[in-house]
């Protein structure tokens, strides 16, 4: 059975940092891609972060935003310095195939497999 638990959102003011977890049990690391979205309300889940081969990000949070993966305990993080209040969201850890990164389908929700519950991050101004 395959699992994502995300960790680590909490209530934050701007400027500061935060690093969120996400545990993956129930695959083998090293064939898939790895992803983070974010959710607010009354908006669409919108891609954040991704990693497969190499790594990707949206354009308004790179430089701020690193996601790594660790492949001993397959865990992927998502390292986010910097918050500002329009960061404030759920943050969903994603799992699909890892072809998907080889194209613009790393960007597209629909790609992905498996899903975690969210961890939901606040910035106050």
């Amino acid at each position: 059975q395959v699992q994502l638990v995300e960790s680590g959102g909490e209530l934050v003011q701007a400027g500061d940092s935060l690093r969120l977890s996400c545990k993956v049990s129930g695959l083998s690391p090293g064939r898939y891609t790895e992803a983070w979205f974010r959710q607010s309300p009354g908006r669409e889940r919108e891609f954040v972060a991704a990693i497969g081969g190499i790594t990707f990000y949206r354009d308004s949070v790179r430089g701020r935003f690193t996601i790594t993966r660790d492949t001993r305990d397959y865990t992927v993080y998502l390292r986010m310095d910097s918050l500002k209040p329009e960061d404030t969201a759920v943050y969903f850890c994603a799992v699909g195939p890892r072809e998907i990164s080889y194209g613009s389908g790393v960007y597209d929700r629909s790609q992905y497999v498996y899903w975690g519950q969210g961890t939901q991050v606040t910035v106050s101004s």
